[in-house]
């Protein structure tokens, strides 16, 4: 072949590369193996350093590896980088491909032996199969980094919702990310299509896996939810700092919305990110689609602390036979679905349902009933919150009624301002729906059938409460607690 001919191959050879580059659909050396046979009118294999036969040109011959195995084997080995050999009546060359034993060969079999021009296209096909394998092994690497690195960022996002910041510290050693130095941090809580969570976080990431002095990471429950860590160091107000970049994200995407808790210290993160979730249910009903948590305080810290301790604290009581798994289990499952629990803790559901009626029998209790649920969320709430200056080695008050712990002057007041929101609302009797979808257990079709409108108008209704409550209701669940005892206690006191 003359030069010009050569040099077209070598350029079709070129525009195979950049195919395999630009599809995304994984490196493949089967087009570069039929090129190289078409070319040279031989047949041609890629031998792994195994001897299984990876890919080759349909005609090549099955038996040929068997026969020429010692060879094979010391080219694979490093022993040796090229061969030529004969079996039968095909003349037989052999290149190894890389440095990394045991090596895969190149084998291209002919009629005759191959001419100079065609020896030089077989050399540079071996070596462009040789940087598609070190780019395949090298994209590999890559996605298997990104793997355990978003794995670590969880563990983090974890330990930090936990509460202990030790431990987080502990699973980082050696590079503590500039997050767990902070003082304050916010949650920021990103709603977007699932399939572009992996872009923002890839794009947004540093060299050590994190996101400069934030972290960004995949809710396991809810895969539309990204959740952002973002120090108030970072909310500097400047271009490129986190606060500023996801709120550019959420103006440039139709489809984005974003909850911002308050700021809280690192060991409250569990705190903030409640906040974010209603923050963020808000934010889908805005123009904007971003809002600010700017709720009331929570019912837990206006309530009599000694007297709800000592209910919570006898109400709970019965459980402490129940296996810490149990406990922790039914914890999340008393705010989430039980499929988020699920997909959060990598069990399945079947799993997260006996947990369940363990507790229920221990407590003689339903929990498929929202108030019962609410009302264990409470007592949660109140036994989690304890100090140590409240320990068992105090007296024991004697514990009285729930009524009688939510009919406080706080809790009444707390309750009105809570509901409030829903009155006047453009002739949409909003309070109504939701005390109805209460009443019906939270179904929305019961809730539908009792109020003579389409179930969808009862979503919509619950949509536009959530803006004005600033509670999820629908997403997560997580704000159906707080309305259910405002109704209650507005029930048991209409005014004062």
């Amino acid at each position: 072949m003359d030069g010009q001919g050569s040099a077209g191959r070598l350029d079709e050879l070129l525009r195979e590369v950049r195919r395999q580059m630009t599809r995304g659909t994984g490196l493949e050396p089967r087009a570069v193996v039929d090129w190289l046979g078409r070319q040279t009118r031989t047949e041609v294999a890629l031998v792994a350093g195994t001897g299984v036969v990876q890919a080759s040109t349909e005609g090549f011959p099955r038996g040929l590896p068997g026969s020429i195995e010692p060879l094979l084997a010391r080219l694979s080995g490093g022993r040796a980088a090229a061969a030529a050999t004969e079996s039968g009546s095909l003349h037989i060359r052999l290149e190894a491909l890389g440095t990394r034993s045991p090596r895969p060969v190149l084998v291209v079999a002919g009629t005759s032996a191959p001419t100079r021009d065609a020896a030089s296209l077989i050399s540079h096909a071996a070596s462009v199969i040789t940087l598609l394998g070190q780019a395949r092994d090298a994209d590999t690497t890559f996605h298997g980094y990104q793997y355990k690195a978003r794995q670590l960022r969880f563990a983090v996002l974890s330990a930090l919702l936990a509460g202990d910041l030790t431990l987080a510290r502990r699973m980082t050693t050696g590079a503590v990310p500039a997050l767990l130095d902070a003082d304050r941090l916010r949650v920021y809580l990103l709603h977007c299509p699932t399939e572009d969570r992996d872009r923002l976080v890839q794009l947004h990431q540093d060299r050590s896996g994190y996101h400069g002095t934030g972290l960004m990471a995949h809710c396991p429950a809810f895969k539309e939810h990204l959740i952002c860590l973002v120090t108030e160091d970072a909310e500097t107000g400047g271009p490129h700092d986190q606060g500023t970049v996801l709120r550019r994200l959420v103006r440039e995407n139709s489809g984005y919305a974003l909850g911002i808790s308050g700021p809280y210290p690192l060991d409250s993160t569990a705190e903030a990110y409640g906040q974010a979730l209603h923050a963020l249910a808000a934010a889908r009903t805005t123009p904007e689609r971003v809002a600010a948590y700017l709720g009331q305080a929570h019912l837990v810290r206006l309530l009599p602390r000694q007297a709800a301790l000592a209910w919570a604290s006898t109400f709970l009581l019965p459980l402490d036979s129940v296996p810490k798994p149990t406990l922790d289990i039914t914890r999340l499952a008393v705010t989430f679905p039980r499929s988020a629990v699920a997909r959060l803790l990598d069990i399945s559901r079947n799993t997260v349902t006996s947990h369940l009626k363990r507790v229920e029998t221990t407590l003689g209790l339903d929990l498929g009933d929202v108030r019962t649920r609410a009302v264990l969320d409470l007592a949660f709430a109140l036994t989690g919150t304890r100090s140590a200056g409240e320990s068992a080695d105090r007296e024991p008050l004697p514990a009285p009624a729930l009524d009688d712990v939510l009919g406080t002057h706080p809790a009444r007041t707390w309750a009105r301002a809570f509901l409030h929101p829903l009155q006047d609302t453009s002739r949409r009797d909003l309070r109504t729906t939701v005390r109805t979808w209460i009443d019906a257990n939270t179904d929305a079709q019961r809730t539908a059938g009792r109020l003579g409108v389409s179930r969808n108008t009862v979503r919509a209704h619950l949509r536009a409460a959530e803006g004005l409550l600033g509670r999820d209701l629908l997403t997560t669940g997580s704000g159906i607690h707080d309305v259910v005892h405002a109704l209650h206690i507005t029930r048991a006191h209409p005014a004062d």
